[in-house]
């Protein structure tokens, strides 16, 4: 008797046994199919970021080995006096939510009553607010991803001057996003002043450059040096620096002039040239988190070549250029310059990508990493700085 109550106990145990490990399964493929209880990621793309949506739903697909579009093109609805307005078209209610979003994309138009006018950075942004707008909250979190984070530059705040990146960020923050994504910001810590409930979170894609430029070109790890074309861009430079392994390092100090102002900017009048390192014969990198116009980072091309320089790479995370080529191209004509590297974080030109001087460094990868982390609740601390295969492969190149 008493061994049939243990066996009936014992048989208890092992059936519940099972019950366990069959739940504990059924876990796993729900938090691996987040589709399965409503929980699916969605990707709202809108037509200023297209191209580098579709490259980050594809690596998407391949980490989390699916075959599904993640993809949500809303509907940003333009009427003829300029104002608008954002439907999207399918249910995100409890979805796991980004919104990916290129706000330096000058080549989104509409008709008005004008004629064809092309979209600003204020209007890419009053987009994102009605993309916010329209998912009505029923999100199970919203995270805006802003590569190029919009009024970044505009982070100080002096008499009479207004303080637009707080301002952006604190109506995002307003309007129901949870965390916010950007790369090379141009001023973090005034970021996280600005934004006390949003995190931010800031990625870089400085070893997915060089790595890309050490496959290109035919250099000589031991004769680069790494030059920051101002004092801002210094802590940029070091970390440039230390991936190449110590690379010799030079920062240029210029003086402008504060009294007049063209096209935008006080002109340089004089270049002051700081470092411990003998320039002549270098290979050199000049690096920067953006160039607009050029007129700048080619004017510091032009003085390491007078100081001797080899190659002189210009080395950028967004490449604006809001003038056009032109300077670049007579830059390059006139050999100040061997190249110019940029991500395809922004909108660049057909005409532009496709120049002889231009190498545009595909980042989508790692947005998707970033995206499928967040989805799963991973934490990505070790995706907002180099990655470690890629360090690994870049040192292989420096011992040769």
């Amino acid at each position: 008797m008493m061994y049939s109550v243990n066996n009936y106990q014992y048989n208890n145990i092992s059936n519940y046994y099972n019950v366990f490990t069959l739940l504990n399964y059924f876990y796993a493929i729900i938090k691996m199919e987040g589709d399965i209880l409503g929980n699916s990621l969605k990707i709202i793309v809108p037509k200023n970021f297209e191209e580098f949506g579709k490259k980050v739903n594809n690596h998407v697909n391949l980490i989390k080995n699916t075959d599904h579009n993640y993809i949500l093109s809303p509907d940003l609805i333009r009427f003829n006096n300029g104002e608008g307005k954002c439907i999207l078209g399918e249910s995100i209610r409890g979805k796991d939510t980004y919104i990916l979003s290129d706000v330096s994309n000058y080549s989104v138009n509409y008709k008005c009553q004008t004629g064809t006018h092309y979209m600003s950075p204020d209007e890419h942004f009053m987009d994102i607010l009605r993309i916010i707008n329209a998912t009505c909250c029923h999100t199970k979190k919203l995270t805006a991803i802003l590569p190029y984070l919009y009024q970044s530059r505009q982070d100080k705040r002096t008499a009479k001057e207004s303080l637009d990146l707080a301002m952006a960020l604190n109506q995002l923050s307003f309007m129901g996003v949870k965390e916010l994504v950007t790369a090379d910001v141009h001023n973090k810590t005034a970021c996280d002043n600005a934004s006390l409930k949003m995190p931010i979170d800031n990625f870089y894609c400085s070893d997915d450059i060089i790595l890309k430029l050490l496959e290109n070109e035919q250099l000589v790890p031991s004769n680069l040096m790494v030059v920051a074309p101002d004092e801002g861009a210094f802590s940029r430079a070091s970390f440039y620096s230390s991936i190449l392994g110590g690379a010799p390092l030079g920062v240029f100090k210029k003086q402008r002039d504060y009294l007049n102002v063209k096209d935008g900017s006080n002109p340089i009048t004089t270049h002051q040239f700081l470092s411990n390192a003998d320039i002549t014969g270098k290979d050199i990198l000049v690096v920067d988190d953006m160039v607009a116009t050029g007129g700048s980072i080619i004017d510091t091309a032009k003085q390491l070549k007078e100081r001797g320089a080899n190659k002189v790479f210009l080395v950028v995370t967004f490449g604006l250029f809001t003038l056009g080529s032109d300077m670049f191209d007579v830059g390059y004509k006139n050999k100040l310059f061997d190249k110019v590297y940029v991500t395809n974080l922004n909108y660049v030109p057909e005409k532009i990508k496709n120049s002889e001087w231009l190498c545009q460094v595909d980042c989508s990868s790692k947005v998707a990493e970033i995206i499928c982390k967040l989805n799963n609740e991973d934490s990505i601390g070790d995706l907002l700085q180099s990655s470690d295969e890629t360090i690994t492969k870049i040192k292989k190149y420096i011992r040769k």
